[in-house]
C-alpha cells in the first residue's frame, strides 16, 4: 500500500508538471495576441487555474468536517507561495516591478489576509465572515476586470471577435493544462495524506505542510517554467493572485460549507507568520521597484524557519 501511494505521488508530480508547462505556454501565446501584459494573465487566468487544487481540497474538506484542513491548506499555500515558489524564482533571478498595477494587487493580498486576522480573533470563521471576505475577492476581480478592459480598449485596430478567433487554440490547450494540474494536485494530495497519516502527523500540520505544498505544487512548476521561458513576470502575477484567492476566495466559500473553527496556533502563529512575509515580500517591492535576489534567499529562510517551527512547537 505504501508503494502504490509513494507511485501515485510521482505520477502526480509528472502530471503536474506536464500540465503546467501546457497551460503557461498557452497563456504567454493570449498575452502576446491580445495585448494583455503577462503579469495581468498571471495574476487572473493562470491564478484562477493553479488554485483549483486549493479550492477543490479546502471544500472537499469542510464539507467532510476535516476544518483544520481547509484552513491549513489555504493558509499553508499562501505561505509556502511566497516562501517557497516566489523565494525561489527570486533567488535565482532578480525581477523587476515596472508595473504599478502588481503593486496594487499586493495590496488586495495584504488587506484579504488583514481581514481574515481580524474577523477570526474570536476563534470562528462564520458566512458572516465568510461574505466579508467574498466582498474583497469581487473587489479583486473587478479590478482585473477593469484593468483588462481598459487595455483592450488601447488598441482599436483589432476587434475582440478577431482576437478571440485566434486564441481558440490556445483556450483549449490551456484547459487541457488546468484539468491535468487539477488532476495531479489531487492525486498528490491523496497519496501525501496517506503517507502522512501512516506516520501519525496532526491534521493541521498536514494542512499547512505536506497537503499546501501538495497544492502549491501547480505555482512551483508554473514558476519554475516561466523562470526557464524568462516570463518571471507571470509566476509573481500567479502567485500574488493565488494568494489572494486563496484566502478571499477558498476561505470566503468554505465558512457556507460550514463554520470553521480557528485553533489558537492559527491565531498566535500560522496567522502572523503569513502576514510577516507578505510584509518581507511588499516593502522591497515599493521602495526598490524590484525583487532583488537577497530577498529570494530572506524568503526561503523565513518559509525554512516556519517549517520547522511547526515541528519543533506544535507536533
Amino acid at each position: 500500500m505504501a508503494m502504490l501511494m509513494v507511485l501515485l505521488f510521482i505520477l502526480s508530480i509528472i502530471i503536474i508538471s506536464k500540465g503546467a508547462d501546457w497551460f503557461i505556454d498557452s497563456s504567454v501565446s493570449v498575452s502576446v495576441k491580445c495585448g494583455i501584459p503577462k503579469v495581468i494573465i498571471g495574476a487572473t487566468i493562470v491564478s484562477f487555474a493553479t488554485v483549483a487544487p486549493e479550492f477543490l481540497v479546502s471544500i472537499i474538506a469542510a464539507f467532510m468536517g476535516h476544518t483544520e484542513l481547509a484552513v491549513g491548506n489555504a493558509v499553508g499555500s499562501v505561505i509556502c507561495n511566497i516562501g517557497l515558489v516566489l523565494g525561489f524564482v527570486v533567488a535565482v533571478r532578480t525581477i523587476p516591478i515596472s508595473d504599478n498595477h502588481i503593486l496594487k494587487k499586493c495590496i488586495f493580498m495584504l488587506v484579504s489576509a488583514l481581514a481574515l486576522i481580524i474577523l477570526t480573533l474570536n476563534g470562528t470563521l462564520t458566512a458572516i465572515n465568510g461574505l466579508f471576505l467574498l466582498l474583497i475577492f469581487a473587489g479583486f476581480i473587478y479590478y482585473n476586470y477593469r484593468l483588462q478592459n481598459s487595455i483592450w480598449n488601447m488598441d482599436n485596430s483589432r476587434s475582440r471577435k478577431e482576437m478571440m478567433s485566434d486564441i481558440k487554440g490556445d483556450i483549449l490547450y490551456f484547459i487541457t493544462g488546468a484539468l491535468a494540474v487539477i488532476i495531479g494536485s489531487r492525486l498528490l494530495v491523496y497519496s501525501g495524506v496517506e503517507l502522512a497519516h501512516a506516520i501519525g502527523i496532526p491534521e493541521l500540520i498536514i494542512g499547512l505542510t505536506l497537503v499546501s505544498f501538495g497544492t502549491s505544487v501547480p505555482e512551483l512548476i508554473t514558476a519554475i517554467s516561466a523562470l526557464i521561458k524568462k516570463h518571471q513576470d507571470l509566476s509573481v502575477g500567479n502567485i500574488i493572485g493565488a494568494n489572494t484567492m486563496d484566502i478571499a476566495l477558498i476561505l470566503g466559500v468554505a465558512p457556507f460549507v460550514r463554520e470553521i473553527p480557528i485553533l489558537p496556533q492559527s491565531i498566535s502563529y500560522d496567522f502572523p507568520v503569513m502576514l510577516l512575509i507578505m510584509i518581507v515580500l511588499i516593502i522591497p517591492a515599493f521602495i526598490q521597484k524590484k525583487l532583488n535576489r537577497w530577498l529570494g534567499f530572506v524568503l526561503l529562510g523565513l518559509y525554512a524557519f516556519y517549517i520547522a517551527g511547526l515541528f519543533i512547537w506544535y507536533m
